[in-house]
């Protein structure tokens, strides 16, 4: 508190302008993504809100109207470059089925990711108990994963029980919801197997980490990484394709949506609404036009009068 300036600082557009280029800094000094400066002004705009409800400041000192968001315009439309073509995919997930430390289980989360368009905080969440596996001689190979709860990572000293991990419902969906999400035959297999390796039970977590807790995002990241780094050549791996555990669930989403999946459906399993689906993947979407140009033909045109042309 000693080393606090006075709340009366605040009164000084000096000042003001000088904490609003800190909250748009990263440490290192760059900076920082668009999302996270408009992020970061929002929550000083609430904290400025609250002081002025108190009567510790007489006015919100922050800019107002158009110039409090002229330098932290975002989109939330995907890069197209940070997807992951078939062969590449396969490649990252065939060297983390290889890797000395884990590789197994860490290729069945990966490929969870991938087959299903999960999020990360979701799928280290998830017990043996939410899935479901067809027979083994069944026709029909698919499998069903049951997503009801997820787990982010945000620090020990942000959570109330001291973890690192900290239990939620689903982003974005009311308390105890839940949704389904159908998995791949290979996803089928490669799970199947996972769980028998494992001696996995019904309420065991599906993914662990070694000592058999929650798999941890800083091994998620390093192994994801360490697999780029290996399988890429230097060019791409410096790129942003596929450079975050996320980008396989932006590509799986795409993937569904050049395939035809309605929106609708894939709005439904990736747990998003039809609008934020669309105005965030729609620039991804392609390979269709020369269907679509088939089908506008097929619909017929005007019908011409006799004798003309």
């Amino acid at each position: 508190m000693r080393n606090s300036p006075p709340v009366s600082v605040w009164e000084e557009p000096e000042r003001v302008d000088q904490v609003l280029r800190a909250v748009d800094t990263r440490l290192d000094g760059t900076q920082a993504a668009a999302w996270s400066r408009k992020r970061n002004r929002r929550v000083l705009n609430v904290v400025m809100k609250y002081a002025v409800r108190r009567g510790v400041l007489r006015a919100n000192p922050l800019p107002k109207g158009k110039e409090s968001t002229t330098a932290t315009r975002t989109t939330n439309t995907v890069d197209k470059r940070s997807l992951l073509n078939p062969e590449r995919a396969a490649a990252i997930l065939d060297w983390m089925r290889h890797r000395p430390r884990g590789g197994r289980r860490l290729h069945a989360f990966f490929a969870t990711l991938y087959y299903c368009g999960l999020r990360p905080e979701v799928a280290v969440a998830m017990r043996v108990e939410d899935v479901t596996l067809p027979d083994p001689g069944a026709e029909d190979q698919w499998c069903e994963l049951l997503i009801h709860t997820a787990t982010p990572e945000v620090g020990k000293q942000w959570t109330d029980s001291g973890e690192t991990h900290e239990r939620r419902d689903l982003k974005g969906r009311a308390e105890g919801e839940t949704r389904t999400v159908p998995g791949h035959p290979a996803l089928t297999r490669i799970l199947r197997q996972h769980i028998r390796d494992e001696w996995l039970r019904p309420g065991d977590l599906l993914f662990q980490g070694e000592s058999g807790g929650i798999l941890a995002g800083s091994v998620i990241r390093r192994a994801w990484r360490g697999a780029r780094e290996a399988v890429l050549p230097p060019h791409v791996f410096a790129s942003p394709t596929g450079r975050r555990v996320y980008d396989n669930r932006h590509t799986r989403l795409t993937k569904w949506l050049n395939d035809g999946v309605p929106p609708a459906q894939v709005a439904e399993w990736a747990g998003n609404s039809v609008a934020v689906l669309l105005a965030t993947y729609a620039r991804c979407v392609d390979g269709q036009l020369p269907d679509l140009k088939r089908r506008l033909e097929a619909a017929g045109d005007l019908l011409e009068p006799p004798g003309a042309g």
